[in-house]
């Protein structure tokens, strides 16, 4: 980081001092139209830029002779000389399509194309090419844009306000605009490390500060993001492409001496996770020159519908080529939101041998510069490689005027005074069904800051249940922003049942500082409640209130059992900077049972008749009112933890090991009359592991049991989360089709085990329809052990992604004490559908 400020500073004074002078120019095709993203360099380095959109470019250079580079795929590299004397120069470039040259071959019977031969002999050189360089640093230049074409007037029944999306009335404009200079430091086989030395979004805000890095000398290629291909990609010059692609020799063209054979890669077949397109392999090297490659949804692209990658490779040595420039150009047009955008990486200042030390690799991914976000316009229009467009320039200015003066105004009272009044009345709907939310807005210490207030509609806070009756709970949150560094939630609690009459009411508090220990940054939390509540027998609360009314009500099931408590609660959590968690509680419960007091169901079955309110299997064990008394200390941890540094802190963004959880609980007799004495232990482990091309594996792994039993009561035994309904979303902390209590335990040991495999489009891609609507085969196994009489397995297959949300599983439950059953079982589950679980959660 030093090194490299040094470096740039030297770079500025020269400048200064040394009389740079700006070339300047457009980049045309023979019929004069702007060629976008062309590559210009100086010849022998890789100083250079990229022309925009509009095929515009500009770099800056001390006086002197040099020979100025322009290349672009599919068009003759044209070389100029260039005696950089005047403070302006103007030089345009107007590139000819290649001359292909097509030796004339003669493929007899059975014979095939000679790219098969060229790709043959790259592949051979692939992993050569990617061991070659150990280490490397360079600098990179990122411009990310996104505009949008057209808006939908309305989205899922709901207006859509397109000044809230960042259009005009047409449904047109730039959505996403950020540039930023990274510095990047590579080493073999996998360390990757960024120092983000300067960034700005427009409008203000964190942009895309870090290169999305893509070689395809590697087997397997990441797509940007996971999510839009979670297998990856295949390479045309993977160790297996003869088996995925076709190839066609569309032509060779000599440039600086060398062989440049233009390749046409072709998907031997759809709905595997290929690329289309022409890669340029050099004779004789047989490395990669250039790549023109497209990826669309029907080679099991999510998210978006077309990404189209575009590389550019120079010489930084006579043995060694590295990635120039490169260009993602991503489209989607779904649900009437049409957009596109493209993200530009240039790469300069190549170093192969930077001496980084056995340490520089540490647990920080990316690191801001002190003053990331702090430079003016001039520092960017001196560092910046690819000029912006008219539509770039104005939606800087625009947006970051704006931003400036709605800072500046953003303290006066008038405007505090306008928030407050711009919120939407409340009305009849918002009572009823919709939250009812209000935002009190006041400024301190230069900002605006807000407290709220949440109240649940009316029909969303009632609940059903046969202990209960009809039941209406009032959940209001109110949240206060105390200061940057800590917050304040209080939530009260207001619940009262209609047939047994029963009032509960409790409130919690939680108070959250952002703190530092030993120089490191951490949240602490604390929370205090008390009072009386309803809860289930099972603390983990196996069934949902939804599910359990519409079972109650429509088949005359009630799952849910429950008990009620007066209650002290006080607990302390701490997290820490490596997202290690500390948990310690204290709580205090004075238990009483509860019975039915209504049978009252939608649809009369005189056949069926409900349980009682004590689980059945556990009727051999009474349940009396009593005190208990609980100490509880939890942690977890995932060693490994990555982490982004910014000047005042740190975050973590998780790690490639799996994460661990270790949990004491004991039960203190003849402390508040508590009656309970037992000694409770848990420990377990988590983790998803990607296997690209063969799916992604998910697993929880736990055991735990009672060192002392001598008094357990009900709602202390261990549990196991079963499921009776035809809904489930716990996916790794559930047993699909196990009886919610027959199976609960004070044993001394137990284990338990959630795997699932999901294929992510492996074998369904070769099954006609699922392939097209990209449903994807998920199966797994959940499992416990306590003893030979006490112990269940389930297996299930399914298909997920369904319409991008749900998930269908048929499960087989092989149990000790039951019959086998089988079912059938839906929930989220998709590239929308676990955002959308994730979100409930």
């Amino acid at each position: 980081m030093t090194k490299f400020l040094s470096t740039t500073l030297f770079v500025v004074l020269c400048s200064l001092y040394c009389q740079a002078a700006l070339v300047k120019g457009t980049v045309t095709d023979n019929n004069n139209q702007p060629l976008p993203f062309a590559s210009i360099f100086i010849k022998g380095t890789t100083t250079g830029t990229t022309s925009n959109a509009a095929g515009q470019y500009q770099l800056e250079l001390p006086n002197g002779n040099y020979t100025v580079v322009c290349q672009y795929i599919g068009y003759k590299k044209t070389e100029v000389k260039v005696a950089v004397t005047a403070a302006e120069q103007q030089l345009n470039f107007r590139l000819e399509p290649l001359q292909m040259q097509i030796k004339e071959i003669v493929v007899k019977a059975g014979g095939e194309d000679p790219a098969y031969a060229i790709i043959r002999e790259a592949i051979k050189k692939r992993k050569f090419y990617q061991e070659q360089v150990y280490e490397y640093s360079c600098t990179s230049y990122i411009k990310g844009s996104i505009g949008v074409r057209n808006v939908p007037e309305k989205f899922l029944g709901k207006k859509v306000d397109k000044k809230d999306v960042g259009v005009d009335s047409t449904g047109k404009g730039v959505v996403f605009l950020s540039e930023s200079l990274t510095k990047v430091y590579c080493r073999q086989p996998d360390k990757i490390k960024l120092d983000v030395i300067s960034s700005r979004v427009s409008g203000g805000g964190l942009g895309l500060d870090f290169p999305a890095i893509i070689s395809f000398y590697d087997n397997n290629v990441s797509a940007v993001i996971t999510q839009m291909g979670p297998r990856g990609y295949i390479s045309p010059i993977a160790e297996n492409a003869l088996s995925f692609y076709k190839y066609k020799l569309e032509g060779t063209f000599i440039d600086d001496g060398k062989t440049v054979n233009k390749i046409q890669v072709i998907p031997k077949r759809k709905h595997e996770p290929l690329f289309s397109g022409s890669i340029f392999i050099t004779d004789g090297d047989w490395r990669i020159y250039s790549v023109d490659l497209l990826l669309t949804g029907d080679y099991q692209l999510e998210i978006i519908d077309t990404l189209n990658i575009r590389q550019t490779h120079v010489e930084v040595t006579p043995e060694v080529w590295r990635t120039k420039d490169q260009v993602l150009h991503i489209a989607l047009d779904k649900f009437g939101f049409a957009m596109a955008g493209n993200f530009v990486n240039v790469y300069s200042h190549y170093n192969l041998d930077p001496k980084l030390g056995p340490k520089f690799f540490d647990n920080v991914l990316i690191k801001y510069d002190s003053s990331y976000n702090k430079q003016p316009h001039g520092y960017w229009d001196s560092i910046r490689p690819v000029p912006l467009e008219p539509v770039e320039v104005k939606d800087f200015h625009e947006k970051d005027s704006a931003a400036q003066a709605n800072k500046k105004a953003a303290l006066s009272p008038r405007h505090i005074d306008s928030l407050q009044h711009a919120q939407k009345k409340i009305t009849v709907a918002n009572i009823l069904w919709s939250d009812v939310s209000r935002k009190y807005y006041f400024s301190r210490d230069s900002a605006v800051l807000f407290n709220s207030l949440n109240i649940k509609g009316l029909v969303k806070a009632l609940k059903y249940n046969t202990v209960e009756g009809l039941a209406l709970a009032l959940e209001p949150t109110l949240y206060f922003n105390t200061s940057d560094e800590t917050s304040l939630v209080i939530r009260p609690n207001i619940r009262y049942g209609l047939s047994n009459t029963h009032l509960n009411a409790f409130t919690r508090i939680d108070f959250g500082k952002r703190s530092k220990v030993a120089n490191k940054i951490g949240r602490d939390t604390w929370s205090i409640a008390g009072g009386k509540r309803i809860m289930q027998i099972n603390p983990a609360n196996p069934i949902g209130n939804l599910m359990n009314e519409l079972y109650t009500l429509v088949f005359k099931e009630n799952y849910m059992k429950l008990y009620e408590n007066w209650f002290g609660n006080l607990a302390y959590g701490r997290t820490f900077q490596n997202n290690s968690r500390l948990a310690v509680s204290l709580l205090y419960e004075d238990r009483m049972p509860l019975e039915n007091t209504t049978d009252f169901v939608l649809f009369k079955n005189d056949k069926k008749s409900f349980t009682p309110n004590h689980p059945e299997e556990l009727s051999n064990i009474p349940f009396t009112r009593h005190k208990a008394f609980v100490a509880s200390i939890g942690f977890s941890f995932q060693p490994g933890q990555q982490f982004v540094e910014f000047p005042d802190r740190k975050i973590s963004i998780g790690s490639k090991y799996p994460t661990f959880t270790v949990q004491y609980i004991k039960g203190i007799p003849n402390i508040a009359n508590s009656v309970v004495d037992y000694d409770k232990w848990k420990v377990a482990v988590y983790d998803n592991m990607n296997f690209k091309l063969f799916g992604e594996f998910r697993y929880q792994v736990s055991a735990g049991g009672f060192l002392n039993d001598k008094n357990v009561q009900l709602p202390d035994y261990q549990h196991f989360n079963g499921n009776r309904t035809f809904y489930n979303d716990r996916y790794l902390n559930s047993f699909q089709l196990a009886p919610y209590y027959q199976y609960s335990t004070t044993a001394s040991f137990y284990a338990m085990a959630n795997l699932e495999h999901h294929f992510n489009g492996l074998l369904t891609n070769k099954i006609p329809l699922l392939n097209k609507l990209k449903w994807n085969l998920v199966i797994g196994s959940n499992a416990f052990y306590v003893n030979q009489r006490n112990n269940y397995i389930e297996a299930f297959a399914g298909l997920e992604n369904i319409f991008k949300v749900a998930r269908v599983d048929v499960v087989a439950g092989y149990q000790s004490q039951a019959p086998t059953r089988v079912g059938v079982r839906v929930g989220f589950g998709g590239v929308i559908g676990s955002a959308l679980k994730a979100a409930i959660d």
